[in-house]
């Protein structure tokens, strides 16, 4: 191993040509399940509370089945108790049989690891009848030696979950910055409201073509519709001003690590105004940086 120290925010990107395993560990309140969570969200294959014993055994099923597993992360940490107490041997049994890997350490200083517990109002695994610092205290000393041969050491003291998981993001994702996926739904108000939409806007004050005969078996699919629909007074104006709003609020769900988001548009039966605005709002969002874009009819069809 080699190491490499990042204190604070100043992160280089970790992007190894083969399958990876990557070891996470450091101390407790660090934010180890927020960095697996993180690792986890982009594909990564993540065991947490792994028993240092079992590294080598699933260093070598990921070696040997690249394909199946290309992203390994274990979790290993103080709460094995005595089986945290073979990390060192397991570690050097793993380098001496030639598995690539790397151990990333989660730190953060005394006072931070404090607040959070006491947030948490859970009490640190190794203080026993003490006070949180002398659990944190036991397991630093505990740790030391495993901190000063890490490969990353990361500082968490100054990042919140949303910060970590972006930190961990940029060092380990092989897409590079997190991809927003977005559902853009159409829907009709009288089928009720879609449950999961983070956003709804209501179209019905455009005109409808259920009053217009040769328009009303179509829907928002179809060209003379959505051509009815788009052009008609104000359209226009909505889908410009939406889309534009929109930018800020996910370039913030970027920045917070929130990957999926669904945008709904109403009207009153899901089958012309709404589908049409939907397909229009979904075209425009696809052309920004960093999102993915699927459009859903809820209920088209059942008219």
């Amino acid at each position: 191993m080699t190491e490499s120290t990042t204190e604070g925010n100043s992160l280089e990107a970790i992007k190894p040509e083969a399958a990876e395993f990557v070891v996470i560990t450091g101390m407790s309140g660090a934010g180890r399940s927020t960095a697996a969570d993180a690792l986890e969200d982009h594909g990564w294959y993540v065991v947490e509370n792994l028993p240092p014993q079992m590294l080598g055994t699933m260093a070598e099923l990921v070696s040997r089945t690249p394909q199946s597993i290309p992203r390994f992360a274990a979790v290993v940490d103080v709460r094995g108790k005595a089986l945290f107490a073979d990390i060192r041997d397991s570690l050097q049994a793993l380098a001496a049989s030639g598995i690539t890997f790397r151990v990333v350490f989660l730190d953060a200083s005394d006072d931070v690891l404090v607040r959070r517990f006491e947030q948490g109002r859970r009490p640190h695994p190794l203080q026993g009848g003490g006070r949180i610092l002398d659990g944190i205290s036991r397991e630093r000393t505990l740790l030391a030696e495993l901190r000063s041969s890490a490969d990353l050491v990361l500082d968490t003291s100054s990042l919140n979950v949303h910060e970590l998981a972006s930190a961990m993001t940029e060092l380990f994702s092989e897409t590079g910055p997190v991809t927003l996926r977005l559902t853009v739904m159409s829907f009709g108000f009288k089928y009720g409201l879609p449950v999961d939409a983070n956003y709804v806007a209501d179209v019905r004050f455009l005109p409808n073509p259920h009053w217009v005969p040769q328009l009303r078996p179509q829907t928002g699919l179809d060209k003379d519709v959505s051509d009815f629909v788009l052009v008609a007074n104000g359209a226009g104006e909505f889908v410009d001003r939406y889309v534009h709003a929109l930018e800020p609020v996910l370039d913030g769900y970027r920045r917070e690590n929130k990957h999926y988001a669904t945008i709904a548009i109403g009207c009153t039966g899901g089958k012309h105004r709404s589908v049409a605005v939907a397909e229009e709002i979904s075209r425009r969002l696809a052309q920004l940086p960093r999102v993915t874009v699927t459009t859903a009819h809820r209920d088209l069809g059942r008219e």
